[in-house]
């Protein structure tokens, strides 16, 4: 049997729409990805929209298997936990990284004595 047609239909509208959310989300992260011109506008536009583009999908994954094995599935929450936990600290190391390379200091605006600099 076709586990498919076992799914009720309003289950499987709500995690489209879900899945659906989520792609359009990745997407215009990408997007801004592409269309931001500093190194710092360009790493916050992918983190925003691969977190929330994530956990749209992560509930439509929710709903979906619980609905299929007729039991609460929730593992996905530990996914999302790490995705959330692990996506912001990357952005935080890759821009402080970027700061100490160029030259920026602490305050924004500051930069580094001539003697600092790389």
């Amino acid at each position: 049997m076709n586990p498919a047609a076992e799914i009720p239909p309003a289950v499987a509208v709500l995690a489209a729409l879900l899945v659906l959310a989520g792609a359009v989300l990745t997407l215009i992260g990408t997007l801004g990805l592409l269309r931001l011109r500093s190194f710092y506008a360009r790493v916050h536009a992918p983190t925003m929209g691969t977190t929330l583009g994530a956990g749209c999908m992560l509930i439509a994954s929710i709903l979906l298997f619980s609905a299929l094995e007729s039991r609460p599935v929730l593992h996905e929450i530990a996914i999302g936990v790490f995705m959330t936990l692990t996506t912001p600290v990357t952005l935080m190391l890759l821009l402080r990284a970027a700061m100490q390379r160029g030259g920026i200091g602490s305050r924004a605006g500051e930069s580094a004595p001539p003697d600092q600099r790389p």
